[in-house]
This record gives C-alpha cells, structure tokens and sequence, in this order.
C-alpha cells in the first residue's frame, strides 16, 4: 500500500500555472506516485487557460488574473484577485473531498492567509519557499521603504502559520531560521533538481544557428532582474570581435519586449533570437545545439541566494556555463561554470570567447555537468527527501 494513501493534498501556487512550474508539477506528482491525492490551484495564462482539467489523475483549477502586474500598486491588484480565486476555489475543493494538507508556493507570501481559515479544521500548512521576496522587491525596485516592510512582515506571518517549510537551498533554510524563527527541525531543503528524462540528451539542429559556428543559449524568465541587458550589453561587446555566434534566448516575461527592443536598438538583431515560451521539445532542442549556456542574473542579494533552476537544466545536457559569481549559482555549478565579475559585461563577454575558443574545456565542463546533476542533483535525489518528509508531516 502506498504511504500517504487517503491523504490529500492541495498545492497553492500564484505566479505560474501548472504543468509550466516544473518545481510544483515534479512535486505534486512524486506526492501523486506515493499514494496521495494531489488538487492544485493556480493562475491561467497563456497555453494554460482551462479552468479545469485533469492531467496524470492531478485536478488543476486555474483562476483568472487581470495583468502581468508592474509596480507595488499593479503587484497589490494581482495579490488581491488572486487571493479571492484561492479562497473560493480551496473552500469548493474543500467540500467536494477534504484536504489534509495546504502546500503553499510563494511568492508571493500571502498563502498563510488562505491556510489560516483550515488550520481550525486540522489541516497543516506546508511553506514551500520559492523566492525570498523582501529581496526580491530591492531587485525590482532598487529600494525599500514601506512596501518592503509590508514584503518583511508577510514573510514573518507566513513563517509563524506554517507548520513545516521546505527550503530550495542552504540559504533559504538559513534565512527560515534567521528571519522566520522556525525550528531547524521542521525545515528541509529540498532542491529543484532536473527531471532527466524531460531534459534528453538529443543531436544538435544546426537551424538554430542562423549560418553561424556556434551557438551560445539561455533558458528562464525575462524579468527586472535576470540580466538579459547584461547579457545584450556583453554581446554587443562580442559581434565586432566575433560574427560566429548566434545567441538563442528562450523565455517570457514582463520585460521580453522591452528585451527584444533594446536588442534591435543595438543593432544585434541577427545575432539575438528572442524565442519567447516555448514547449519542451522546442527548448531542449535549442539547448543541445548550444555550444555553451549563461546565466546573465544581476548580483543582487535576492540572485545570489537564489537556486536557479536553468543552471541545473543546462548541466543536465552537458553545457558549460558562464555567469556571474553568486554564491548559490556557484554551489549548484562548481566546476561546470565559468565565474565572472559581478556586473562586469566585459570580463562576461571574454569568458564566452574562452570558452567558445577551447573544445576541451567545453568538453570537460560539460561532462563534470552531466555527472553532478546525474549523481547529486537530479529529481531522483530530491524526491527521496520530499516523501521523507511528508511521511513525518502526515504521520507524525
């Protein structure tokens, strides 16, 4: 019989809609394998506008948002329809069959709000810490003042409703402890390790190099604080040296117009290919053509604490890496990566000439890649400590 069968669990997630969220989806289902029913409520957007559906016996219910929100004001407005639709449809999933357990994925910090009204009822609350949003807010609003205090405090309620946390690093179990005052005993870090069986090593598709030699790629969202200005600002430095490399970068997100706009101002609309959201197949067949991959994140507190997961999703098909010298990118990376100087798009832009430049490096980064996340990394490893810790939060 599988541990947690008779038990329910409804997942929470407000910024992505699921299956996209490959953290949540990776999740629900291990939790799903293991016996539990899994409900997940979440955004609609764009591919993802069924308010219903059931995928791998998982029901979904998907809300509708107004915007992509912009500023503190736009965020507030997105938080409070959002919060509505989690009221509403967790009291319908609630009567249809009770739930047991609210797994709550942030940002942004407001869930606890939603798991207050069923804690009465004995259903616990698990945080699950995706981003630390008070840092997140100085990333994108390069200030703090009362907004930030608001972001403080939400962390610290969110912290003081919740029963169990699950941390995605080091850094976030420390801050947990540090600023949310939970016991050290009730958290467990749980990476967001790549499903290999998604992330298939296939040959490369020479189209997406546009005639040219190489290929360098990035995978994730294009937001305030991803760096792809940086990034654009290193290759700018790099088409007059070299017109070889093509640069495939695959992704959405508020600020991609404002991307491919500032990319075409520069003049390096032939060498740049904006590919927006994309499906899997589409992605993992740019990123095995790519000869090298980066990871262009701003050094902000909120970057350099912060488990990204394209970095793991690149050595999971043998790149190796460029980015700048964080130190969680630095943990997940090691030997696989080459480290810049924080901010410096010039000394960025050498460390993609080198390693363009030396196959054997490339071919020696790229298999120390491979076997980390194939040995270390990979889901394989972190869904054992995922289902660990729901037997001591179901059974205990």
């Amino acid at each position: 019989m599988s541990s947690f069968q008779e038990k329910h669990i409804l997942i929470i997630v407000e910024n992505l809609p699921v299956p996209f969220d490959r953290r949540v989806w990776q999740e629900a289902n291990t939790l799903l394998d293991n016996g539990a029913k899994v409900s997940i409520i979440c955004p609609k957007m764009k591919d993802y506008l069924a308010s219903f559906e059931v995928i791998n016996g998982i029901e979904i219910y998907r809300h509708y948002l107004p915007f992509e929100a912009r500023g503190a004001v736009g965020y507030l407005f997105e938080y409070s329809v959002a919060l509505f639709w989690e009221f509403f449809l967790s009291w319908k999933i609630y009567f249809k069959n009770r739930f047991h357990v609210i797994h709550g994925c942030n940002p942004p910090d407001l869930i606890f709000l939603v798991a207050l009204c069923f804690k009465i009822f004995g259903v616990q609350y698990v945080f699950d810490h995706h981003d630390i949003n008070p840092e997140l807010y100085i990333a994108k609003f390069n200030r703090k003042g009362f907004f930030y205090k608001i972001m403080v405090l939400f962390e610290r309620l969110t912290f003081a409703t919740a029963d169990f946390s699950i941390a995605t690093n080091e850094s976030y179990k420390d801050i947990a402890i540090r600023r949310g005052k939970m016991a050290e005993d009730n958290i467990q870090v749980i990476r967001s390790g790549p499903k290999l069986d998604r992330l298939r090593l296939v040959p490369p598709d020479n189209k997406f190099r546009k005639g040219r030699k190489y290929l360098v790629g990035y995978v994730g969202v294009i937001g305030e604080q991803e760096g792809i200005d940086l990034l654009l600002e290193s290759i700018k430095l790099i088409v007059p040296k070299r017109d070889d490399i093509q640069f495939a970068i695959v992704g959405g997100g508020s600020n991609l117009e404002k991307m491919k706009q500032l990319s075409e101002k520069s003049g390096l609309s032939k060498f740049v290919d904006f590919y927006g959201r994309v499906p899997d197949d589409l992605l993992v067949a740019i990123l095995n053509t790519a000869d090298i991959c980066v990871n262009p994140d701003k050094p902000t507190e909120m970057n350099n604490l912060s488990t990204m997961n394209k970095i793991m999703e690149y050595m999971a098909l043998k790149k190796p890496v460029v980015q700048y010298d964080l130190k969680e990118g630095r943990f997940s990376a090691q030997e696989a990566s080459l480290y810049a100087r924080c901010g410096d798009a010039n000394d960025f832009a050498d460390k993609i000439i080198l390693l363009i430049d030396d196959p054997e490096l490339r071919a020696r980064m790229g298999s120390f890649a491979y076997d980390r996340v194939l040995n270390e990394l990979s889901w394989d490893f972190e869904k054992v400590k995922l289902i660990k810790f729901y037997n001591r939060i179901l059974f205990n």
